[in-house]
Parts: C-alpha cells; structure tokens; sequence
C-alpha cells in the first residue's frame, strides 16, 4: 500500500539532507531530486552524497533505474528490489514509461512545436560532453512544443519529450537547433549559461503503469523557475 502520492508535495524535508518523496510503496520510489545532486554516487570521496543513497538510507532495497545529470531537478523513479529494478528497467526500455520535461531555452524557435532527429554520442576528447556523431551516433529522437514565453526576455519555455533516453540528450539536441537551455554550463555559450542560477530543466512529467498492479500512475513537479 502506498504511503502517499504526491503531485509536488514530499514526504520530508530536503533542508535537513532528507530526500523529497511523492510516493512510496512496496515496490516503488518517487523522489524529487534537487539541481546539483548527483542521482548516483560518482568516481571520488567528495562524489557519495546523492539522491540513490539518501533514498537508501530510508529504503535500503531502493535501486536505481534510470538517471536524471547532476544539473537537472524533477522526479526520479527507483525500484524496490531486484526483481521491481528488471521490471521497470524493461518498462523504460520498451518506451512504456512517458516523462516530460520543461525548459527556459535561449531565443525563439522559428515554430511552435516539432521534432530533434539527430544521432548522439560521446566527445571523447571532452568527457562528459556528447555531441551530435552522424556517424558513430545512436539514433536520438526529441519531441518539443512551445509553452509561452520565458522568464526573462529573450527566452522560451519548452516541454520536451524524450522519446530515447541518451545522455545530455535534451541539452544536446536544443543546442544543436539553436536554442541551448538557460543556464546549461556545460553546452551554453558563456553569457547564456551566466543567466540563470541553475539549468533551466526540470522532470515535471512521470506516466508508467504500476509495475505489480498495472495500474496507471502519473506524478507532476511544477517547474521550480
């Protein structure tokens, strides 16, 4: 049975170093997850703190399933032991889990929705960069659509759907149409990642069916700019 489910709303405090949960139950975990966290430990002492092992530290059996970058904030869906952690690996790679994403991008797109196409892959020589490899890339696939306009002028808020899940794939995708995410240090030129505090992505969007009942679920997060 479910402790709660949540549209914006945890279960703790992230102040005191708690992770923000929107559900729990026997199989599954929602949590919210801060910009500038890791999901997932990284390479080095000073790289340990993350939302996997906060989560853990309430629900030792959580596993990680998918990843949201350090840079990004929104919900995040973790398996309750193995057998939960194959399920809903499957689900995301059969594409049966749907999430949406919004984003503060720079300038105006010439159209009010449409479709990134373009192959990704690793930069090598500029780890952890990706790039757009029309020869060693994989296929990479990008819906967006126009929200309004952006906070500041000059902006645009976007919802972005991924239909794969590469890594930097939204960033990458929007900075190769012209468009980089405000605040995105890693792919902005300077003066547009200096003009937000944080990456302007946020994980507002989490549609699945439940991995023991089938049941639908949906989770919102209001973007935090």
């Amino acid at each position: 049975m479910a402790e709660r489910i949540g549209m914006g709303v945890g279960l703790s405090s992230e102040a005191a170093g708690q992770p923000e949960l929107l559900h729990v139950d026997a199989w599954c975990v929602v949590a919210l997850k801060p910009a500038d966290l890791l999901s997932v430990p990284g390479r080095g002492q000073d790289k340990q703190d993350c939302l996997a092992t906060r989560v853990q530290s309430l629900y030792p059996d959580a596993l990680v399933v998918h990843r949201l970058d350090m840079a990004t904030s929104g919900l995040w869906l973790m398996a309750r032991g193995l057998a939960m952690q194959r399920r809903l690996a499957r689900a995301f790679e059969q594409r049966e889990v749907h999430k949406r994403y919004e984003a503060v991008v720079a300038g105006t797109p010439s159209e009010t929705h449409g479709e990134i196409a373009l192959p990704l892959g690793a930069d090598w020589p500029n780890r952890p960069r990706q790039q757009v490899d029309p020869v060693h890339g994989k296929p990479s696939l990008t819906r967006w659509q126009v929200l309004g306009p952006g906070p500041r002028p000059g902006t645009t808020r976007l919802a972005l759907e991924p239909v794969t899940g590469r890594s930097h794939q939204l960033r990458v995708h929007l900075l190769a149409i012209g468009h980089p995410i405000v605040g995105d240090a890693l792919y902005a030129p300077p003066d547009i990642a200096a003009a937000a505090p944080r990456l302007w992505l946020h994980a507002c969007d989490l549609r699945l069916a439940h991995p023991a009942t089938g049941e639908p679920m949906h989770w919102a997060s209001a973007a935090p700019f």
